[in-house]
């Protein structure tokens, strides 16, 4: 039997107005500490997004997504946060903040394979 490791996720959300509290959920970030593994799947419904919010800026959201990427993968080009421990990294990522993109409070689980387990979460609550 395979070893299994214990993981932690969040749920990427985008928030069009902060003051609602209403979001669509984007994306996943997992991070598994025994794998030394943090990485995150997201994906954009304009369709949905502009049926949601038809104001909201796609250019500033694709920023913002595209900084917590960066960051997440430990792009030296990303700052001084991305520079950090994969630990510390998933900590800032998933700290509760408000703005337009936004993480769900952290849930633990067990996992044999971490890149299986994040398409999964993101299939079971993105797609």
């Amino acid at each position: 039997m395979q070893e299994r490791h214990l993981f932690e996720y969040a749920v990427i959300r985008i928030v069009p107005r902060v003051e609602r509290e209403e979001f669509l959920n984007a994306g996943v970030i997992v991070y598994c500490k025994s794998l030394c593994f943090l990485d995150m799947k997201y994906v954009v419904n304009h369709e949905k997004l502009h049926a949601f919010a038809p104001d909201i800026d796609c250019n500033e959201l694709k920023e913002h997504l595209t900084a917590f990427a960066s960051i997440c993968a430990g792009k030296k080009d990303a700052g001084p946060i991305a520079l950090l421990e994969p630990a510390l990294r998933f900590r800032w990522l998933t700290a509760w903040r408000s703005t337009i993109v936004q993480t769900s409070r952290v849930h633990p689980g067990l996992t044999t394979d971490a890149d299986a387990t994040l398409i999964r979460l993101f299939d079971q609550l993105v797609l």
